[in-house]
Order: structure tokens, then C-alpha cells, then sequence
């Protein structure tokens, strides 16, 4: 990535856990008692369950499990994943780059469910934006398109015009399905293929466009 990038858009679609909210705390006890529970590798479950539903990611380790048992086991987890909020915080420059999108089109989409992402938010001291995809609002997990192409139509964005920004796998590779431009946020995205990379959200400065659309400017 050079020194600077600027991307133009109409609407940014934003993924929550490790884009937003850093829950890597609460996701790594949670998963890793489910992964012990289950008689898995720890670290290697946790190499799979970013950016996905937890049912997902369950017939991913669990390949010859039915998937029944699959969505039971996510509900119980994600109720322990509500409860769990120690150590939730704010990816650095979050709550300014949100304050920043107040009048700019831009939707949160996360596999979390309403509860989880509202615990979350709140935990890390966010405000929620206003149109939210959450887990109840879809029929496919990450990394499918569905999230992201559903924030587009609820804004009313066409998808080649929305800028989305992620961190995990599964999600840069749903924006990328989705026909959308996407922005990498921490560790872990570099290796999977965003069009820009930021260490987190203070390398993030939004400028608004007189005809209604957005300028980013990434690296600063």
C-alpha cells in the first residue's frame, strides 16, 4: 500500500469483532472451552471461527456432525459469548471514525446475533449505527456475500459503489464476492487479500463528498 490510498464510495459497510471491537479476549475462552469440550485443538479451532456464525464454523470441525446439532450448540454459544464481555474494547479510532459516518450511508454486518452485537457495542463503548445485518437477518454465514450485499440494498447503494472493511477471511472473501472494494483492519487481514490494509481505524480519515458520496483517505 502506498504512503496514502483514497477510495471514493456511497456506502461502507462495516464488520464489527475485530474491525470495530476488539472481543479476541472473549472469543478466544469461549471457543477454546468449546474446542475442549469437543475434544479439538485449541489453536486450530481458532484458526477457523473469525469473521464466521458459530454454526459455520462448527461443520467446518465438525464435518460429520448434523448440522441440527450444529445450530443448538451455536445458540447455547452464543448466549455464553453475550454474558462474556470482559476485556471488549474499542479497535483504536473506532468511536471517532463512526462519529465520523454521522450523514454518510453505512450499515454494520456481522455474523453476531442482535444480543451479541449489542453487548459488544455497548461493552466497547459504540455507537450502534442505525441499519444493522445481523445473524437473524441472513441464511448464509460468511464468507457468503448475503451480509454484505443485503447492507447495500437497505441503503440502496449499488454493491460496486460500497467500500467494506473487515478483518477476518471469511469476511474480506464475502466482500470480495459481493463485488465490493474492501479495507483490511489488524493482524490478521493482510494475508487475505483487501485492496488496502490499515493497522486500525486511526489510519481511517472519511471526507465527505458534495454529490452525497464518501473519500477515504487510508494510511494517514
Amino acid at each position: 500500500m502506498p504512503a496514502t490510498a483514497v477510495l471514493t464510495a456511497r456506502a461502507l459497510l462495516l464488520d464489527m469483532d475485530g474491525t470495530l471491537v476488539n472481543s479476541d479476549a472473549a472469543v478466544e475462552r469461549v471457543w477454546r472451552r468449546w474446542a475442549e469440550r469437543n475434544g479439538l485443538d485449541g489453536d486450530e479451532v481458532m484458526k477457523v471461527v473469525h469473521g464466521r456464525q458459530g454454526y459455520a464454523s462448527m461443520a467446518l470441525l465438525l464435518p460429520d456432525r448434523p448440522m441440527e446439532e450444529n445450530y443448538t450448540d451455536n445458540a447455547r454459544m452464543l448466549a455464553e459469548e453475550t454474558a462474556d464481555t470482559e476485556g471488549v474494547v474499542e479497535i483504536p479510532g473506532a468511536r471517532d471514525f463512526l462519529a465520523s459516518l454521522r450523514g454518510v450511508p453505512h450499515a454494520l454486518v456481522t455474523s453476531a446475533n442482535v444480543a451479541l452485537s449489542t453487548a459488544r457495542m455497548a461493552a466497547a463503548g459504540l455507537r450502534m449505527p442505525e441499519v444493522r445485518v445481523t445473524a437473524e437477518s441472513v441464511g448464509a454465514s460468511k464468507p457468503d456475500p448475503e451480509g454484505f450485499l443485503k447492507g447495500a440494498a437497505e441503503l440502496g447503494v449499488d454493491p460496486a459503489e460500497c467500500v467494506v472493511f473487515e478483518d477476518s477471511a471469511a469476511g474480506i472473501a464475502a466482500g470480495r464476492s459481493a463485488g465490493m472494494r474492501v479495507v483490511g483492519v489488524g493482524p490478521r487481514a493482510g494475508a487475505h487479500g483487501p485492496d488496502v490494509v490499515v493497522r486500525d481505524l486511526t489510519q481511517v480519515r472519511v471526507e465527505a463528498g458534495v454529490d452525497g458520496g464518501v473519500r477515504l483517505h487510508i494510511g494517514e
